[in-house]
C-alpha cells in the first residue's frame, strides 16, 4: 500500500441521515489527498443518489457492503441501523487485512442500532470488543482535544466507575498514544469537591495522577481542575489536552467552542479510526440543506496524518 496516497475506508453511517450527502459532496475534495473506499453497495448508493438529487462521481470507489432496504429519510429504522453496523464492520475488516491505511466513520443513529438489536452503544464499544483493547474516545480539533474517561453511561453510574486503578491505566494509555507534555484533568465534583464538602472522589483522581506522574518522572497530568473554569480562555492557553470524567462535562464546552471543526479519534487501537463529531441530523437529511462538511474533511485529514506517522 502506498503511503503517499493513503487508502481510507469510509463507513457510510446511517443512510437515513446526512452521512452519504456529506460523502458525495466532499468526494472531489478528499480524493486529492487520499483514495477513499466507501462501504456501501451499488443499489443503495444509486437509491440515495436519486433521493438526494446528487450525481455519483465516476471515481466513487465502493466496497460492496451487502444488504438492501428502503431508505426513509430522517427516520429511525432498524434496517438502516443494521446496515450502518455492517458498513462499519466491513471498514474494520479492510483495516485489519491492511487493505486500507485507516478508517473514517460517518454518523450512526444509536436508537436505530438499538432497534436492530445491536448490543453496542456506539463505534468505540465495537472497536474495544473486536480488538480487546481499552480504546480511548478523544474528540476535538487542533486547538483543543478532550478525552473521555467514561462515555455513554448514565450519570448515576459515573461515580462507581471512578477508581484509582482504572484512572491510572487510562492516564498511562492516553500518554502513550499522544505523548502530550501537559494534560488538564478535570475533577468530578463541583469546586473539585471543596475539600470533601461536596464529595471525596477527587482523592481517587489525585492518587492516580501522582502515581502516573511518578512513573513518567514528570508532572504531565494536572491536579484535578474545577470543572466550571477548566475551559476558560486562560486555561486553554496553558492546555491543549483535557481529560473529562464524563461525557457532557467535556463535550458541552468542546462543541460550544468548536462544533463544526471537531472530530472523533479512537486512541489505543491497532488500527486508525477517526470520525465526524456530529450525529445523523435527521432534521436536515435529504432536504437540500447542505450539511457542513468541515468535521468530515478534518476527520479524513487526521486519518491520513496518523497513517503517515504510524
Amino acid at each position: 500500500m502506498s503511503k503517499n496516497i493513503p487508502k481510507i475506508a469510509i463507513s457510510i453511517g446511517d443512510l437515513n441521515g446526512i452521512g452519504l450527502e456529506i460523502a458525495l459532496n466532499s468526494h472531489n475534495e478528499i480524493k486529492k489527498i487520499c483514495s477513499p473506499i466507501y462501504c456501501i453497495n451499488k443499489n443503495l448508493l444509486e437509491k440515495a443518489s436519486k433521493l438526494l438529487k446528487i450525481k455519483i462521481p465516476k471515481d466513487f470507489s465502493i466496497f460492496e457492503t451487502k444488504g438492501y432496504f428502503e431508505i426513509t429519510p430522517s427516520k429511525v429504522s432498524k434496517n438502516a441501523g443494521l446496515y450502518s453496523f455492517h458498513s462499519f464492520i466491513d471498514a474494520i475488516n479492510l483495516a485489519k487485512k491492511k487493505e486500507v491505511d485507516a478508517i473514517c466513520t460517518l454518523p450512526i443513529n444509536k436508537e436505530s442500532w438499538n432497534k436492530a438489536k445491536i448490543s453496542y452503544k456506539g463505534h468505540t464499544e465495537v472497536l474495544r470488543d473486536i480488538f480487546k483493547k481499552d480504546a480511548i474516545m478523544m474528540l476535538g480539533c487542533s486547538k483543543m482535544y478532550v478525552a473521555l474517561f467514561t462515555e455513554h453511561i448514565a450519570l448515576k453510574d459515573i461515580v462507581k466507575n471512578i477508581s484509582t486503578k482504572k484512572l491510572t491505566k487510562f492516564f498511562l494509555d492516553f500518554h502513550s498514544c499522544t505523548n502530550a507534555s501537559k494534560v488538564a484533568v478535570l475533577a468530578l465534583n463541583p469546586h473539585a469537591g471543596d475539600g470533601g464538602v461536596l464529595g471525596n472522589d477527587e482523592k481517587k483522581i489525585v492518587k492516580a495522577i501522582k502515581k502516573v506522574n511518578s512513573i513518567l518522572e514528570k508532572d504531565i497530568f494536572s491536579n484535578p481542575l474545577v470543572p466550571d473554569t477548566a475551559f476558560s480562555p486562560n486555561s486553554r492557553k496553558n492546555y491543549k489536552y483535557f481529560i473529562a470524567m464524563y461525557h457532557d462535562q467535556g463535550l458541552i464546552p468542546l462543541k460550544a467552542l468548536y462544533f463544526d471543526e471537531s472530530i472523533n479519534v479512537s486512541l489505543n487501537l491497532p488500527i486508525i479510526r477517526t470520525s465526524v463529531d456530529h450525529g445523523t441530523a435527521f432534521d436536515i437529511a435529504y432536504k437540500n440543506k447542505q450539511p457542513n462538511k468541515t468535521s468530515y474533511i478534518n476527520a479524513v485529514k487526521e486519518a491520513i496524518s496518523l497513517s503517515k506517522n504510524r
